[in-house]
């Protein structure tokens, strides 16, 4: 079987046609829930045979078009394997790595509006000590608030990376956020989640008023209790199947 073969009889796989699935789903809920940004943005998630390769989302779609069968795979060098349609640049730089670098399984790089207007604020991103959609981040956020223009190469995909330094999400000063995950249910939770807690927070300084934060050892135990206990992000997604 030549490579191409090969590369086109795992794409059509069952178990790659569920995660083909699951992104698209992502994507599409993603759009649905006011996320996306023209057609800008990617999502992606590693195939689970330590080869690698990944699944991204299609250049020049809206995330509320996509389907399983536009989804394309990608080596870890940006190499189109399989699936009909192109892939963005800058999707590659930053996914590879972070994928690579810091062995994300799902990876999922939003412009999120109240995500990414907590990164033009001096302190970068959420205080994880706020509200209880906040709190469920707390120890799980890492800040890079070095802004170093359009990720166009190699060595900003791996700065971007090696700032994460271990956490699920990582708020890019002046950008954007990166939310990771082990499964595509788990990280559409979170991001979903994620700019909730960042709409809470900007609302909530809107109003002029002090705010009220919890002690951090509170918000270590709700981001534990939070954590444990999965299903309610399966079962989110599970709906989010049905009605999209």
């Amino acid at each position: 079987m030549s490579p191409s073969t090969h590369h086109a009889a795992d794409y059509r796989s069952p178990t790659v046609r569920q995660l083909r699935a699951d992104l698209a789903l992502a994507l599409r809920a993603a759009a649905h829930h006011g996320l996306g940004e023209g057609i800008c943005n990617h999502f992606s998630v590693e195939l689970p045979d330590g080869s690698g390769r990944f699944l991204l989302n299609p250049r020049g779609f809206l995330w509320s078009e996509v389907q399983a069968d536009d989804i394309v795979l990608v080596d870890q060098h940006g190499t189109r394997l399989a699936g009909k349609h192109e892939i963005e640049p800058t999707a590659m730089f930053i996914h590879a790595a972070v994928h690579r670098i810091a062995g994300k399984a799902c990876v999922l790089h939003t412009h999120m509006p109240f995500a990414t207007a907590l990164t033009l604020t001096e302190d970068r991103g959420l205080d994880t000590t706020l509200s209880q959609n906040a709190m469920r981040f707390h120890g799980r956020v890492a800040i890079d608030p070095l802004y170093n223009g359009v990720a166009l190469d190699v060595s900003e995909g791996e700065r971007i990376a090696r700032a994460m330094n271990g956490a699920d999400i990582a708020f890019l000063g002046n950008h954007g956020v990166v939310v990771c995950g082990e499964r595509m249910d788990y990280a559409y939770d979170d991001l979903y989640y994620l700019e909730r807690a960042c709409m809470h927070q900007v609302l909530a300084q809107q109003t002029g008023r002090p705010l009220q934060p919890v002690p951090a050892e509170m918000a270590a135990r709700v981001a534990a209790q939070c954590c444990g206990e999965r299903l309610q992000s399966e079962l989110f997604f599970e709906a989010l199947r049905r009605t999209l």
